[in-house]
């Protein structure tokens, strides 16, 4: 988004701000203002750029100047707006906000925040283990320059060794670690997409992948995962395909963010068919591929039905690991793994050794830790289903074969109001819409089941009694405001 957003546009990122609960309890104003600072904390809209002019913004929502007056001069009032007369409004946050892990922009105070946007474990036990042996096996690369472009070998050759235990053969020369699953996609983007350049993407979809595409100004084209257990149309999928003939793909076939469903074998056999007869390349993003749950078989990876170098696949050591272990890989032909290392050359050379050496150690070591980690969320899960059926019936929810994340379908487009007021009670959550584009999914909401089972627990008591005072709520009152440059 650029330095000024136009009202048509701020229009479609609100959505249904008019229509949530207590509407008829508290002022369309108030309403308003509330639905902004909600864009605001979810990152879907930046901070610095230039609001609408009012009678702009109430031509585009079909409501009276008067009604946006109040808005602003309420979100003026909330430390969330500044004005200067005869240049505009600009967006800004209270000086008590900070970045998240997330991404978002979050309270300092939050210490017993119960943080439901975040879909990743604590580390495993076996990370200090493994981060002695690596500093046992460093010495031994201390005597050269330290710069691996595409990885040092013993770490390539053990993720090439788990992609042929999944049937897929591969050579280490068809490997490049990468700071993380994120830096995997960037770079390939950086290589494969130009400027302004197509892409389709599954919607809901992962909110980080759609901020880099965002950052190549790429043409972003949908098609959507029902929230059955089905979850890709198979005719959806290929006749998007076949219509938009994009240049790129991006996917989550296993796991798939934030839904949790699994594609079956034969649509990725019909997936990467179809892309070679449209000059569609693929990515495909693994990030959950090591988390199957309750004895769920995998089928076999996208990229063994490719004959033709079009998929290229991503994933890390994030999910099954731990995040903090800054560890991706692409997995691609080897001709385009050395295209990507030209590439990397102008954005940071190359990762760590001592963390790819901590990463070959937990990696050697991966049957235990995978299976406690699969064990671990198969309770978490349970407890979290539990937990939504007892105090939220009315939600709809599908059990996932893996990953992370539970895809709610709520009893209301109410995702975004309800993340709002969560806050004020202590849980944090990711609302729907920050999964797609324009505002669009405010009846969904993810939830991770990567915290104890205690915490989901407490959470989904907390969110209860949220969504029952929504419908009883009046004016919601926010922290005491600062003006920030």
């Amino acid at each position: 988004m650029s330095g000024q957003v136009r009202g048509v546009q701020l229009a479609r990122l609100l959505g249904q701000w008019h229509a949530l609960p207590g509407r008829r309890r508290s002022p369309d104003y108030a309403a308003l203002a509330a639905a902004v600072r909600g864009l605001l904390a979810d990152a879907r809209l930046p901070l610095g750029v230039r609001l609408p002019a009012e009678r702009e913004l109430a031509e585009a929502l079909r409501i009276s100047r008067t009604t946006v007056t109040a808005a602003y001069r309420e979100l003026r009032e909330t430390g969330h707006l500044a004005s200067r007369r005869g240049a505009g409004s600009w967006t800004m946050l209270p000086a008590n906000h900070r970045v998240a892990s997330t991404g978002l922009w979050t309270p300092v105070d939050d210490r017993d925040m119960i943080d439901l946007g975040v879909a990743a474990l604590a580390a495993p036990p076996q990370l200090l283990d493994a981060a002695r042996a690596a500093t046992e096996d460093l010495p031994r690369y201390l005597g050269g320059a330290g710069y691996h472009p595409t990885g040092i070998i013993e770490l390539r050759e053990a993720v090439a060794d788990g992609y042929t235990a999944r049937g897929l053969p591969t050579s280490a020369d068809q490997i490049m670690v990468t700071s993380g699953t994120q830096h995997a996609l960037d770079l390939v983007l950086r290589l494969a997409l130009p400027p302004g350049g197509s892409v389709l993407v599954e919607s809901p979809t992962y909110p980080n992948a759609l901020a880099a595409l965002s950052g190549r100004r790429a043409r972003i084209t949908t098609h959507g995962l029902s929230v059955d257990a089905g979850g890709w149309e198979p005719d959806l999928l290929l006749g998007s395909l076949r219509q938009t003939r994009p240049k790129l793909a991006y996917l989550i076939p296993e796991f798939q963010n934030p839904t949790g469903h699994l594609m079956p074998a034969a649509l990725r056999e019909q997936v990467a068919a179809v892309a070679h007869a449209v000059g569609t390349d693929l990515i495909v993003d693994e990030s959950f591929v090591d988390l199957p749950l309750g004895g769920t078989e995998l089928p076999p990876p996208v990229a063994a039905f490719d004959r033709h170098s079009r998929v290229v696949s991503i994933g890390g050591m994030s999910k099954p690991y731990w995040g903090g272990l800054r560890i991706g890989w692409v997995r691609a032909s080897a001709p385009q793994v050395q295209r990507l290392a030209a590439v990397r050359v102008g954005v940071d050379m190359s990762s760590p050794v001592l963390d790819q050496l901590v990463a070959v150690h937990l990696l050697a070591d991966a049957a235990t830790i995978v299976a406690e980690r699969r064990v671990q969320l198969a309770a978490q899960r349970d407890a979290l289903l539990g937990a939504l059926a007892h105090r939220l019936p009315d939600w709809r929810v599908n059990v996932p074969r893996g990953g992370v994340t539970l895809w709610a379908e709520l009893d209301g487009p109410v995702s975004s109001a309800l993340a709002r007021a969560a806050e004020e009670v202590g849980v944090r959550l990711a609302p729907g819409p920050r999964f797609g584009l324009d505002g669009t999914l405010e009846r969904f909401l993810r939830l991770p089941f990567t915290l104890p089972a205690a915490d989901l627990v407490e959470a989904v008591g907390r969110l209860a009694a949220v969504r029952y005072d929504l419908d009883r709520a009046g004016r919601q009152r926010w922290r005491e405001p600062a003006v920030i440059a």
